[in-house]
């Protein structure tokens, strides 16, 4: 069965990095919420992603979505070791950052800045860039995010000796590669899927 695409000719897509709540709409139809069964449910692993059209895209492929699911919740919501959340966040936020999808970049800068309480610095990364002037520990984590999102070939030894000299132990790094390496993926999914929208109106 073909798809249906869909058009959005009156949208206004954002066109600069932000940290407010922005919305996104697919160009393919998801399911709707009425065709999902304890299957899709399952794969969504939380019931309220049903109201986002994006994991309802997703869900045409349930397994997928599952695997998908589990592997983001774990690489930023288990924190028994490695890095503290704003640096999970501040890693993915400078992968969408270079990839240049404002979606998901807006919504982990807005995690980095509320869990580090360093707004200023992060909104830096979002309007000048990866190579905004940040700590010595925040600009070896995005620069080790770059060299992943980049080509990943160009992570190398130097990036984890810079990790380390500002304190970050393996798992640390670990963290700091699976943020950036799973939104180096997610943002071209979510690139090639649809749009962002602007914010509500205030």
């Amino acid at each position: 069965m073909t798809e249906r695409v869909i058009r959005y000719p009156d949208n206004l897509e954002p066109n600069a990095f932000t940290q407010a709540e922005i919305g996104w709409v697919p160009w393919l139809e998801p399911l709707p919420i009425e065709e999902l069964t304890e299957e899709h449910y399952e794969a969504l692993v939380e019931r309220s992603r049903a109201n986002f059209a994006y994991f309802r895209l997703l869900a045409r492929d349930p397994a997928a979505l599952l695997a998908r699911t589990k592997t983001d919740n774990d690489i930023f919501y288990n924190e028994n070791a490695g890095l503290p959340r704003a640096d999970r966040e501040l890693s993915a936020a400078a992968a969408s950052r270079t990839n240049g999808c404002i979606f998901c970049a807006s919504v982990h800068s807005r995690f980095a800045a509320f869990h580090s309480k360093r707004h200023e610095d992060v909104q830096r990364l979002l309007d000048e860039g990866i190579d905004a002037e940040l700590d010595e520990r925040w600009t070896a984590i995005v620069e080790a995010a770059v060299a992943l999102t980049v080509t990943p070939s160009r992570f190398g030894p130097a990036h984890v000796e810079a990790l380390r000299a500002v304190g970050l132990d393996d798992l640390s790094i670990a963290d700091v590669i699976h943020g950036a390496a799973f939104f180096n993926w997610a943002n071209r999914l979510m690139l090639s899927l649809g749009e962002p929208t602007p914010p509500a109106p205030a």
